[in-house]
């Protein structure tokens, strides 16, 4: 349905609905249908703060990666967004050099454990604005961005295109 309608890329893994008991194994079957579709994924992945709190935000992204993706998919259609849970919508944001660690840590766990020939494109998403959007921009390993809430007022995801190339 999507795909008839002209999407070309699709949000899987997003905390909402895992907060609604969407599953790893719901989502994988979920990219194996959209891979069947030919569609770009967007794959969510992200630890609550009670998790963060307790030093397992890395075993956290390991299960949701291992359990929804395997080597055998197509990894050119999926890019990884890091959303921590406890961040989104809440204008908290990681510490720049938690941010950089769990990045590198994503680049670095597909490509060796996904068999990926490069890093997979890794885009950060939690109350990202047009205040803070310059700080982000230092983190080179950050690849993009998942813009939610702000996204749907046209000034305001304006000013955060603005002020990211500022």
């Amino acid at each position: 349905m999507l795909k008839k309608a002209g999407a070309e890329y699709i949000i899987l893994g997003h905390s909402e609905n895992r907060s609604e008991g969407e599953t790893n194994q719901l989502i994988k079957k979920k990219i194996v249908s959209s891979l069947k579709q030919k569609l770009n994924i967007i794959y969510c992945i992200g630890e609550t703060l009670k998790e963060k709190n307790k030093g397992k935000t890395f075993s956290i992204l390991r299960k949701q990666i291992n359990g929804s993706l395997n080597k055998n998919f197509n990894m050119n259609k999926v890019i990884f967004a890091y959303e921590p849970v406890w961040s989104i919508g809440s204008n908290k944001i990681p510490k720049i050099n938690e941010l950089k660690n769990t990045i590198e840590f994503i680049k670095k766990y597909c490509k060796k454990n996904l068999k990926m020939k490069k890093s997979p494109t890794v885009l950060y998403g939690g109350s990202v604005n047009d205040k803070n959007i310059r700080l982000f921009s230092s983190v080179y390993q950050i690849d993009g961005f998942l813009i939610g809430g702000a996204s749907q007022s046209s000034k305001k995801f304006i000013d955060i295109i603005r002020n990211y190339y500022k």
